[in-house]
């Protein structure tokens, strides 16, 4: 027998904040919302997902179930707070659209998905004209993490956060107390810090899949691996992220009876959340060439075609020459791996902070380090240190905080010992390498940019400016290559 999902009368609002969306992860931050006292107005374009929702989750707290938009913002209290967990893109266009003739002025719609954040600062501009309010807000940890407490960066007007900040500070992930929930700064800020997460998660994923080849390619079998990841979780990588990584390198295939990890396919996918991370950089001149490298290392991982070809015709070193059974190369792997995502947090974060400047978001880089704490995927015991960097100085580069700057000079040493392993051995580690390459540009007294911008002005008479000189110059280098102040 089918029922139907009663709807409330609009006298009768009751609902504290809407989702619409019940997938896995919009129902699961419905729950959390009620479990944490709050009443939930629940919606989703089809009625017979909101009833089986209600089926399961009732009991889990004060839940209002609406079978259409008009019945779902009646059941909402001034100012009404709805959080979209649809699909990116077009989807969400769509349903703002449905809700925006509904809605009164001052009422925040919250989109949770992961959103580019050029669509999110046209969205606000666009709702802002109409007197609503538009919050793009990233929220990682995935469907446990938005269950039991997510890692939340909502962007949006500060109006906006007065009203929905302590909603969504009581069920994000806590640390001593404090929320992993902050307000990001205006329009697209929110959505911005969460794809910059996400950049930095592929790289500190590339990482540790590296450090898993090298240690491999020493004769290291994953199981054993799996107790030296352990390992290293006890110490400065405690992360999420290796945590995982011993699991999966401890798993065992039952197929098989081997490690499970041999029988995966080694092509790994991506959502494009990476991609647009470096996209942005490209845009704003920033440099990420550790965070690019991971990117594009899942593209080459997906090209089998390529691949082949290349296998059959390129010769090279055979992987052999690593001692994994060797201690010290083992500790110089570990600390190759702390000095490189130390880099890709320090690539990371000031990407955002020029965003901020460029876009006038006002982002508080240690805000940033401090929700990043727990809740999200690229949680660490690191970012504990970060924040204090942070809140201590203006910093322009994480790589100049004295903490950093000592470890890393500590690691160095290693760091070139494994990536000069690596290449003898024919081991890719294109991670490690272009982090220790933009170590490497960022101390340089003096780049070859200048032999670039000679170049550029002799082909296409693009100018140069001097080193002992105001101004820009051009050589007039077909005619009698005398020096001309443009």
């Amino acid at each position: 027998m089918t029922t139907t999902v009663p709807a409330p009368a609009p006298e009768t609002a009751s609902a504290d904040v809407g989702v619409v969306g019940l997938a896995v992860m919009g129902a699961n931050l419905a729950r959390n919302l009620a479990r944490h006292g709050h009443a939930v107005a629940v919606h989703n374009r089809s009625a017979a997902r909101t009833q089986t929702f209600m089926e399961t989750h009732a009991h889990e707290g004060r839940f209002v179930p609406a079978e259409d938009p008009a019945t779902f913002v009646a059941s909402l209290t001034r100012p009404r707070r709805i959080v979209l967990m649809v699909q990116a893109g077009p989807g969400t266009d769509a349903v703002i659209d449905q809700l925006v003739p509904l809605l009164d002025e001052g009422d925040i719609v919250v989109d949770g998905g992961n959103a580019h954040y050029a669509d999110t600062r046209r969205r606000e501009e666009q709702l802002r004209g109409m007197g609503l309010h538009f919050v793009g807000a990233g929220i990682s940890g995935g469907e446990v993490g938005a269950l039991e407490g997510p890692s939340i960066m909502p962007g949006g007007s500060v109006e906006s956060y007065a009203a929905l900040g302590p909603i969504l500070e009581s069920i994000a992930a806590q640390v001593d107390g404090e929320p992993c929930c902050a307000h990001m700064g205006t329009d697209g800020a929110g959505h911005f810090v969460k794809m910059v997460h996400n950049g930095i998660e592929y790289a500190d994923m590339q990482f540790i899949a590296e450090a898993y080849d090298l240690l491999r390619a020493g004769g290291v079998d994953p199981s054993a691996m799996a107790d030296v990841f352990r390992s290293w979780n006890e110490g400065d990588l405690d992360s999420y992220l290796i945590e995982v990584t011993a699991e999966v390198l401890a798993q065992r295939d039952a197929r098989t009876g081997g490690a499970l990890v041999d029988s995966i396919v080694d092509a790994a996918g991506q959502k494009g959340t990476g991609s647009w991370t470096v996209q942005a950089a490209l845009d704003l001149g920033v440099p990420v060439n550790a965070i690019a490298e991971s990117v594009f290392a899942r593209s080459a991982s997906s090209h089998p075609e390529l691949r082949a070809a290349a296998r059959s015709a390129l010769t090279g070193p055979d992987r052999t020459g690593i001692d994994g059974a060797d201690p010290a190369f083992v500790e110089d792997v570990r600390r190759t791996l702390w000095s490189a995502k130390v880099v890709a947090y320090a690539q990371g974060l000031h990407l955002i902070r020029v965003a901020s400047q460029t876009y006038g978001w006002d982002v508080d880089i240690a805000e940033v380090a401090r929700i990043w704490r727990a809740g999200c995927i690229i949680r660490a015991r690191l970012l504990e240190r970060i924040r204090g960097e942070y809140a201590a100085q203006d910093l322009t580069t994480l790589l100049e905080a004295p903490s950093i700057r000592d470890g890393l000079a500590e690691s160095q040493d290693a760091w070139r010992r494994v990536v000069g392993a690596a290449a003898a051995s024919g081991v890719p580690a294109p991670g490690f390498s272009a982090a220790l390459a933009y170590y490497d540009t960022l101390r340089a007294e003096r780049l070859p940019a200048a032999l670039v911008q000679g170049q550029r002005d002799y082909f296409g008479a693009h100018t140069y400016r001097r080193v002992d000189d105001d101004g820009t110059f051009h050589t007039a280098w077909s005619a009698d290559r005398a020096e001309l102040r443009i």
